[in-house]
């Protein structure tokens, strides 16, 4: 009926609906309907608000992952990261305002661009700086041996001095940018080893993280990481897990999937909680779109896959100003089109802003002469979410 579907899937002639082999219980004071594949997320589902029925108009990835990050489908827009960056500043002035890390899961594995938590027209010191796992987790952050920290702040210093004087004769923003990023990077020296030593945590948090937390890299390490840059005030941290592409062979690796994020996303809460820090920390949990209710490919139990399906598919958020306990939204008995109380990525990151303090449509930047904005021309508030 004109719908768009993937050219992975638009040759078959059926699509036999493949139910799924996994149990479904009730949890949390509200009954809410949780898989057997996240135990741990169904221990703080009271904590959280599962938006039912999300909508995105990409149908592929990398459009998908750049609407979801930038709220347009093509390249060249600040990510949202960005965005509160530039909306709220920073409460620390010896880390970014903005954190990217990315973890490889067990499946397939599709690509990500640095873009996706790039600056776009932004003026470059609000990129999202990427962690790597590691003694060092930011490129070229530390001196090389024989260089100390003495000889670097002279050199910075001078350096200094030359683009200050490149500023004034070219008027170029771009100068000053440089400048505040070398002088932030001289500030991580110290601050970046101190945050990265994870070790120093107590055996209490690696047991409620789980046995991967003490794995460089990992999602639970990275989890922990969140934890300890939202202590310090760092205002957007942005976790990207790579490997749910199941186009076939689904059974297997959804298992190994919820295996490597149930317990440290359902951990995060509980320690944010634990805390105090849950009630103004906002956590967003999703992917860039669903999975069909069809099969891709030949039906069997052990084996099949599922194809993208951008036109309904859930997402949770807790904490920050939303209502925990929550399921909103509705869709048809399919889990194939909406039946009530839609929710598109616009309505989700004006959303997101006000629970900020932000007014959506008030955030904005001109460039080419135009006011942009992360919502464009779009958003509302979705205020059954609100706590």
């Amino acid at each position: 009926m004109g719908q768009r579907l993937t050219g992975m899937t638009a040759y078959q002639t059926s699509f036999p609906t493949a139910p799924s082999i996994f149990r479904f219980s009730q949890h949390g004071q509200n009954g809410t309907w949780l898989s057997e594949l996240i135990p741990n997320t169904a221990k703080v589902v009271d904590d959280i608000a599962i938006i039912r029925t999300m909508q995105t108009e990409a149908i592929n990835h990398d459009p998908a992952v750049t609407f979801f990050q930038t709220g347009f489908q093509l390249a060249g827009r600040p990510s949202i990261g960005s965005w509160v960056a530039y909306g709220l500043g920073t409460e620390n002035q010896d880390l970014p305002a903005f954190v990217a890390m990315v973890s490889q899961g067990a499946g397939n594995s599709q690509a990500l661009a640095d873009r996706a938590y790039g600056s776009g027209f932004l003026p470059t010191k609000y990129s999202g700086v990427k962690f790597r796992s590691g003694t060092d987790p930011v490129l070229y952050l530390s001196n090389p041996p024989g260089y100390s920290r003495d000889a670097r702040r002279r050199y910075l210093d001078d350096l200094s001095k030359l683009n200050q004087m490149e500023s004034v004769e070219y008027h170029n923003p771009d100068i000053n940018a440089r400048i505040a990023q070398y002088e932030m990077a001289f500030r991580m020296q110290s601050s970046v080893p101190e945050l990265a030593n994870i070790a120093s945590e107590p055996e209490s948090t690696f047991q409620m993280y789980g046995p991967e937390s003490r794995k460089p890299g990992s999602f639970a390490a990275n989890c922990i990481l969140a934890r300890r840059l939202a202590e310090r005030g760092v205002r957007f941290i942005q976790l990207f897990h790579r490997g749910w592409d199941q186009h076939n062979n689904l059974p297997k690796e959804i298992r190994l999937q919820c295996q490597e994020t149930d317990q440290p996303s359902a951990a995060l809460i509980q320690d944010l909680k634990q805390r105090g820090m849950l009630d103004d920390t906002l956590v967003v949990w999703g992917g860039e779109f669903g999975r069909t209710v069809y099969s891709q490919g030949t039906l069997t139990e052990d084996n099949y896959g599922r194809d993208h399906h951008p036109r309904c598919f859930s997402l949770w958020v807790a904490g920050g100003g939303m209502k925990g306990g929550v399921v909103h939204g509705e869709t048809d008995d399919f889990s194939y089109n909406v039946a009530e109380n839609p929710v598109d990525v616009h309505d989700l990151h004006g959303t997101l802003l006000h629970c900020l303090g932000v007014d959506h449509t008030r955030l904005t930047f001109k460039y080419q002469g135009r006011h942009f904005r992360l919502t464009d021309v779009k958003g509302n508030v979705v205020k059954a979410l609100l706590a």
